[in-house]
């Protein structure tokens, strides 16, 4: 089991948490699963609403511009046609969605690898728990600081810590996310990973451990 130790938010030690290697204790570090997650995400955020208009959609008559035979002239349709000016276009991008979706194992796995690449490096830090009496962008900026994680910082509590998730929103550079929102891309992008212990259960409990 990894031992990671639990401190407060002034940064006091409090105790220890034992967490599954298999989700915060792997060794070696496989970063291709890395790129094939943040790949699909960043490929679904694509609005892919670049559009543009076929012969159908321009504007002009449908009408035969000349007859067939005898002007000798090529034979041609419509003005609409893609070789005259102001025609349709042929080939070209229509809406679409360029979103997929690894298999699970890779998605899981990834995430597992990111936890442990955290725990590895030494950028991730455990809460006792971490709660406001009010919401105040200040005092979580203060603590941030206490803490040696006034960079890029990602915080994981539970989705009903209203409070905390409002105070930490206005701050540059962090990222509150609930358990099931943490994702390989979030992570890899935030310099520090600060977790509550409850957090970190759910995380073990959401990872299959």
């Amino acid at each position: 089991m990894a031992k990671l130790e639990v401190i407060n938010t002034a940064g006091l030690k409090t105790g220890e948490i034992e967490l599954s290697d298999e989700i915060f204790g792997i060794t070696d570090i496989n970063q291709d699963l890395f790129y094939e997650v943040v790949k699909a995400q960043l490929a679904s955020k694509r609005a892919g609403t670049h559009d543009t208009k076929g012969r159908s959609a321009v504007a002009g008559s449908k009408k035969k511009i000349y007859k067939q035979k005898g002007t000798g002239n090529a034979r041609h349709g419509n003005i609409r046609s893609p070789i005259f000016c102001k025609g349709g276009k042929v080939h070209t991008p229509h809406p679409r969605d360029y979103g997929y979706r690894p298999p699970r194992q890779v998605r899981v796995g990834a995430l597992r690898h990111a936890l442990s690449l955290f725990v590895k490096e030494g950028r991730i830090k455990v809460l006792e728990n971490w709660q406001l009496d009010e919401i105040k962008t200040k005092a979580v900026a203060q603590t941030l600081e206490t803490l040696k994680s006034a960079g890029k910082a990602v915080v994981v509590d539970a989705a009903a810590n209203e409070k905390l998730r409002i105070s930490a929103r206005n701050l540059e550079g962090t990222t509150f996310l609930p358990p099931e929102g943490v994702n390989v891309y979030d992570l890899l992008r935030h310099d520090t990973l600060i977790v509550t212990q409850d957090a970190a259960r759910a995380l073990e409990k959401r990872l299959g451990a």
